[in-house]
C-alpha cells in the first residue's frame, strides 16, 4: 500500500468531501487593469491575465512583469498561496485557466484576473483546477467567439474534491515529481523535434533550389496557372452547407484534404460551379499584417466534392500537367518562393498580393518522376516533424496524455455521503 493509500484509509476512509470554490474561499475578488505600457522591468511584481495562459504553469514563484504601483488605480494585491484565474481568453477549452502563486512577494493582479484566497494547499487546488473535470466545468455554458469570458460567480460554482490537508500535500508531492519527470522528457523530445525541423527546412530548401534541381526549363506561375479571386458572402451563409477553403486552412497547412476543412458555407449550384476546388489547385493568402506572412500557400491533394474557396485567398488552377500537387505544396513554401512573394507584395495598412504579382514567380520544370522522388523524401521528414499520429509530435502528445490521465486518476475520489450532516 502506498503512502497516499495509507493516508486516505486513515483520514478519509468513507470518501472525500466535494466543495465549491465559493465554499473554500475566504475572499475572492477581481484584479485591477494594468496596461501594456505600464509594465516595466522594475517596480512591484505583477501579473496580467494573458501571462496566465502563456507564461505560468500550474504554479509559479516569481513574476515576470513589474509596474509602478502608484500608477495603478484601485490596486489589487495577491500573496503567497493565492490562486489566480484568467477570466478572459480566446477559447472555451482554456477559459479560466488558473495558477497558484507560491512566492513570497506581495504582487499586483491585473484586470480580467480573479484572485482566490483560501486555507487549502495552494498547489493541490491548482492541480485540482487543471483536471479534465474542472476544465469541463469552466467551459460549461461558454460561447465560442473571438473572446470568451468567465466571472466570479462561475468560478465560485466550480466543484472539486477537498481531502484533508495531509492527503493534499502527499498528492502534491507525487504530482510535482511526476510533472518534473514529464517536463524533462518532453523538453528532450522538443529539443529533438526543433533540430529535426531545422534539418527539414534545410532539406526542403536545398532539394528545391533552382540550382540543385537543374530544370530543363524555367516557366512562371502566370504560364502554368490561372489565378482567380474567391467568393464573398454575407455572414449568415457560413456555418452550414458545403466545404470551403478559408484563410486559416491555407495559412496553417502545406497541403489540404477534405477532412482538414472545418468551414461550411451555403451556396447555390451556380456559385459552387464558379468557385469550385479541384485536386491540384494551389491557394495563396491574399493579405496579412506583415509582408513576411503574405502569400502563404497550400495545395489541394485530393478531390473534395462541392468544395469552394473564400475571398481571402487566391486560387491558382493548373493549366498543364507538368507539376504534381504534392510537389507544388512543397515548392511554393520554399524560401526562394517566399522571398519572391514578399518582394512583389504591396504594403499600405496591410501587406497584399494579387494574381499579377504571383504570376511573376519562377517555377522549375523537371520530370514528374523526379518530383515524386523529392516528395517522397520530404514526406518522410514531414511525418517525423509534424504528424500527430506518428513521429516525435506523437510521442510528445502521448506524454501529455499520460500525464493528464495520471493526474486525473490521482484527483478522483469516492465522494463522502451526507458530508454536511
Amino acid at each position: 500500500m502506498s503512502r497516499l493509500d495509507e493516508l486516505i484509509a486513515k483520514l478519509c476512509p468513507d470518501g472525500v468531501e466535494y466543495k465549491t470554490i465559493g465554499e473554500l474561499a475566504t475572499d475572492i475578488f477581481r484584479g485591477s487593469g494594468i496596461t501594456r505600457d505600464q509594465v516595466s522591468e522594475t517596480g512591484t511584481p505583477c501579473v496580467r491575465y494573458g501571462e496566465i495562459y502563456t507564461t505560468y504553469g500550474v504554479w509559479f514563484d516569481r513574476c515576470v512583469s513589474h509596474t509602478d504601483e502608484k500608477k495603478i488605480t484601485n490596486a489589487k494585491y495577491f500573496e503567497h498561496g493565492d490562486i489566480l484565474f484568467a477570466i478572459t481568453g480566446e477559447s472555451v477549452e482554456d477559459i479560466a485557466k488558473s495558477t497558484a502563486y507560491i512566492g513570497n512577494e506581495k504582487c499586483l493582479a491585473g484586470g480580467d484576473i480573479v484572485v482566490l484566497k483560501h486555507e487549502q494547499d495552494p498547489k493541490y487546488l491548482a492541480y485540482a483546477l487543471a483536471t479534465t473535470n474542472a476544465r469541463t466545468q469552466k467551459s460549461k455554458g461558454k460561447v465560442k467567439s473571438k473572446v470568451v469570458h468567465s466571472s466570479i460567480p462561475a468560478i465560485q460554482s466550480l466543484v472539486i474534491p477537498v481531502p484533508p490537508l495531509e492527503v493534499q500535500r502527499e498528492i502534491v508531492r507525487i504530482l510535482d515529481n511526476f510533472t518534473a519527470l514529464t517536463t524533462e522528457l518532453t523538453t528532450e523530445l522538443t529539443t529533438e523535434l526543433t533540430a529535426r525541423r531545422k534539418q527539414y527546412v534545410y532539406y526542403l530548401n536545398s532539394l528545391l533550389n533552382l540550382e540543385s534541381l537543374k530544370p530543363s526549363r524555367i516557366m512562371y506561375v502566370g504560364d502554368l496557372f490561372e489565378i482567380k479571386n474567391g467568393l464573398n458572402k454575407e455572414k449568415s451563409a457560413f456555418g452550414k452547407g458545403t466545404p470551403i477553403v478559408n484563410f486559416t486552412d491555407v495559412y496553417n497547412k502545406r497541403y489540404l484534404t477534405g477532412d482538414m476543412l472545418k468551414g461550411k458555407v451555403t451556396l447555390s449550384d451556380i456559385e459552387i460551379a464558379r468557385y469550385e476546388v479541384k485536386k491540384g489547385d494551389v491557394f495563396f493568402t491574399r493579405t496579412s499584417e506583415t509582408k513576411e506572412d503574405v502569400g502563404m500557400s497550400s495545395t489541394v491533394i485530393e478531390d473534395i466534392p462541392n468544395c469552394t474557396f473564400s475571398g481571402f485567398v487566391l486560387r491558382a488552377r493548373p493549366l498543364t500537367d507538368l507539376l504534381s500537387p504534392k510537389f507544388c505544396s512543397y515548392y511554393f513554401s520554399t524560401n526562394q518562393v517566399r522571398d519572391n512573394i514578399v518582394r512583389y507584395a504591396s504594403f499600405t495598412t496591410r501587406a497584399t498580393t494579387s494574381g499579377p504579382k504571383l504570376a511573376k514567380i519562377p517555377v522549375p520544370i523537371i520530370p514528374i518522376e523526379e518530383q515524386e522522388s523529392i516528395v517522397s523524401i520530404l514526406d518522410r521528414f514531414d511525418i517525423l516533424c509534424n504528424n500527430l499520429s506518428s513521429g516525435i509530435p506523437a510521442e510528445i502528445e502521448t506524454r501529455k496524455q499520460q500525464y493528464e490521465y495520471y493526474r486525473d486518476r490521482l484527483l478522483t475520489f469516492k465522494e463522502k455521503e451526507n458530508a454536511d450532516e
